[in-house]
């Protein structure tokens, strides 16, 4: 094959690009759509120490505002809110007739919240009423004779007063007057004997009346009251159920007498007193601000109180900062009943110091 051939056939294999009369996409260098000319790098360099000494100046001003928000302030978010919980316990063992309160429920000071059958103790109670009146017809009976030997033992020593002084003049004889004189003591010893039948009988009416009372006694604590005003939680008590002394049934939430309990580190204790107003914001609450004041500080840390106390003199020991309980008191206004507070809720107190 001749080398004329050859480039002749490469010729038509070879692919020819577009002019830009025939293809109108086509634009030649320096047209519109080229691309723009990169900015110089000076003026970017520029923009970014800008931002970073807006950064720095930014992260200055919050660490001179912290500085000065904890000169004058304690902290803390170890903090929750507290109050009394009491519970509802029953003194007489028996089974449950009523259940009258429900979980959540408010209930007042005295209402009644549980009754337990009273009939076992009813039956007791009107047996102690009868031993009482036993008793105290045996007194009245002691009494009557008590009296009458006191009226025997007076006519027995009269006579023997008068047999002696007839004795003495001799016109009596000693017969007479040993039988006068053995009257008397007879008599004497009589009336005794019945004044110590009085005295038992009146110990005996003393201790019925006794089992009395502790009948009446038991038979109030059938009904089961509410000790103070609050919310009921935790109840437990169902209708027909045995119930035995001790057993918790119900617990009532005082809510109208709430604290918080903040655990401050020991190294925050310095400025802090009691008295000092408090600003107290509540996780629920995040945009409502309570106020309060420090009441008083535990005497001993918390983790002395704990199941199984720190042992710092046996094996190695590490030096752990402590938190001491600082009570903190709200102040009474309106926002306590605006925003409802619950025990156990997690608060951040913060202590006005200066």
């Amino acid at each position: 094959m001749s080398t004329f051939e050859t480039n002749s056939k490469e010729s038509q294999t070879q692919p020819v690009a577009p002019s830009p009369e025939q293809n109108p996409q086509v634009r030649p260098l320096g047209s519109d759509n080229a691309a723009p000319p990169l900015k110089p790098p000076g003026k970017r360099r520029r923009w970014v120490f800008f931002i970073l000494g807006l950064i720095a100046l930014l992260a200055a001003v919050y660490g001179i505002r912290t500085i000065i928000f904890h000169s004058g302030h304690v902290q803390t978010d170890d903090a929750q809110v507290e109050g009394h919980i009491s519970p509802v316990i029953p003194q007489v063992p028996g089974y449950v007739t009523q259940v009258l309160v429900d979980d959540n429920q408010r209930v007042e000071a005295g209402q009644v919240v549980v009754r337990i059958d009273p009939r076992e103790i009813e039956a007791r109670l009107r047996t102690a009423e009868a031993a009482l009146q036993t008793a105290s017809a045996t007194l009245r009976e002691g009494k009557a004779s008590a009296e009458a030997a006191q009226a025997r033992r007076e006519r027995a020593v009269s006579d023997f007063e008068r047999q002696e002084k007839l004795f003495q003049a001799k016109t009596s004889s000693p017969q007479e007057y040993e039988a006068a004189k053995s009257a008397a003591n007879a008599a004497a010893a009589s009336y005794r004997a019945a004044q110590g039948q009085t005295s038992a009988a009146e110990a005996t009416v003393t201790q019925r009346q006794a089992d009395l009372d502790y009948a009446k006694l038991q038979l109030s604590f059938t009904t089961l009251k509410a000790p103070v005003s609050g919310i009921v939680s935790r109840r437990t008590v169902e209708l027909g159920q045995y119930v035995q002394v001790g057993q918790p049934l119900l617990a009532v939430v005082n809510d109208g007498d709430l604290w918080v309990v903040a655990n401050y580190k020991e190294t925050q204790l310095k400025k802090i007193r009691v008295g000092q107003p408090v600003t107290i914001t509540v996780d629920a609450y995040p945009k409502v601000e309570f106020r309060g004041k420090v009441d008083s500080f535990a005497s001993a840390t918390g983790a002395r109180f704990s199941i199984l106390p720190p042992e710092n003199a046996s094996g190695n020991f590490v030096k752990v900062v402590q938190r001491i309980p600082i009570k903190i008191v709200f102040d009474r206004d309106d926002k306590l009943r605006q925003y409802p507070l619950r025990i156990g809720m997690n608060v951040v107190p913060t202590i006005i110091v200066k």
